[in-house]
């Protein structure tokens, strides 16, 4: 390797990047590939996290930090990115704070947004590929559609209790991730890490494989996941292998495509219905649901009247230790875990609005839904959960 070849390579660079220099598969032409790539990171949780901090260290110029969430204290089990004195800062910016600390000569592009319908095809233009770290499967959706129809490839990552998933979508004459889940599971079937939990270790080693395989499909060096799922089970350190075949009757990329445009994708993931994005208007979960503000003020507005109407009975669908951190009891909330609901109807009072609530809103639609077939009219969801109403109710509210 002559000289010139490290031609426009700082002094510092040089010397941080000597490993990849070393190698036959990277050297000088693949870590230029490295820096002019850009990456767009959707979520800066616990697979983001790892795969962030090495592809920061990598060198890859550009890394868009998409997250609209700010670190909570039960985050720092498995979000390495942040630390304790994070909590409460927004993630992109504790996010951008240790990526330049990592590696001073990337570029961190902090998004501190939700992705959503209205900004996803925009966003993801502005990069090369994206790494899927969320943790819903509307994200996910979102994500695969955004970047089908944007003509990007996307590495996929999902993590639960003690197992892993892998892969990349997107890829020319490969699958998408609806070749391989067509429709979303019903409300409430697949739990969410907040209600089955994850070890913390996991999610550190699915998102630095993610990280591989976005440093593996900028270099063009070895197979990609493209076509493949990886299943990684942590408690026997074990892991197998599915085939994915791009479904020709797949609605984004198959033979006769259904979806040429990006749809409401949370009201997809409850009903399995393709419906277009509502101009100009986000939709806030399921009709009949109640925003955290809105319950703010019902509750704080309330008295007995003359039609006999009452204070809303809120219900806490979620676990005892999660109750244990925090909950609205001061409100008059009652926990009654989803699990034990369908026993314990005899409970709760017909004749009164029920308010739902759980972590995010995903338990709580599921409960509000039993409720209401089982002769409770008036019960609601709070759209968000516990999450939304510290957002944007009650700052101080811990949640787990």
């Amino acid at each position: 390797m002559t000289e010139d070849a490290f031609a426009g390579f700082s002094r510092g660079e040089l010397e941080r990047y000597a490993r990849h220099f070393s190698l036959a598969e990277v050297g000088t032409e693949g870590q230029r590939r490295l820096r002019e790539a850009r990456v767009l990171l959707v979520g800066a949780g616990g697979l983001g996290s790892p795969a962030a901090l090495y592809l920061a260290a990598a060198g890859v110029g550009t890394l868009g930090v998409v997250d609209s969430d700010r670190v909570e204290l039960s985050n720092l089990q498995r979000q390495i990115l942040h630390g304790t004195g994070d909590v409460d800062r927004e993630k992109v910016e504790s996010a951008r704070d240790r990526l330049r600390e990592v590696n001073p000569h990337v570029t961190v592009e902090a998004h501190p947004v939700r992705l959503t319908s209205a900004n996803a095809m925009e966003m993801v233009g502005r990069y090369d590929l994206v790494m899927d770290g969320s943790d819903n499967f509307p994200t996910r959706y979102l994500v695969n559609d955004a970047c089908l129809l944007s003509g990007r490839p996307w590495v996929y990552g999902a993590v639960l209790r003690w197992e892993g998933q892998l892969s990349l979508f997107g890829a020319p004459e490969g699958p998408c991730y609806r070749c391989l889940f067509r429709e979303p599971p019903p409300p409430g079937l697949v739990p969410g890490c907040a209600e089955a939990g994850v070890v913390g270790v996991l999610p550190g080693i699915i998102g630095s494989l993610q990280a591989l395989e976005v440093v593996k499909w900028i270099l063009g060096r070895g197979r990609s996941m493209a076509g493949r799922l990886l299943i990684f089970d942590a408690l026997d350190l074990s892991s197998r292998e599915v085939r994915v075949r791009p479904d020709p009757a797949c609605p984004v990329c198959g033979d006769s495509p259904s979806i040429d445009a990006l749809i409401d994708y949370e009201h997809f993931c409850a009903t399995g219905e393709v419906q277009a994005v509502s101009e100009g208007v986000e939709e806030e979960g399921e009709p009949g649901a109640l925003t955290p503000r809105g319950l703010a003020e019902r509750l704080e507005g309330w008295s007995d009247n003359d039609d006999g109407e009452m204070r809303p009975v809120l219900l806490d669908v979620r676990e005892p230790w999660e109750w244990a951190v925090s909950n609205l009891e001061d409100r008059g909330a009652r926990l009654i875990p989803l699990g034990e609901l369908p026993d314990r109807l005899s409970e709760l009072p017909r004749d009164r609005e029920l308010v739902v609530y759980c972590r995010t809103g995903a338990r709580s639609d599921q409960a509000a839904r039993l409720l209401r077939d089982a002769g409770f009219p008036r019960a609601r969801n709070l759209a968000g959960g516990l999450r939304e109403w510290a957002r944007e109710v009650d700052p101080d509210l811990p949640v787990a």
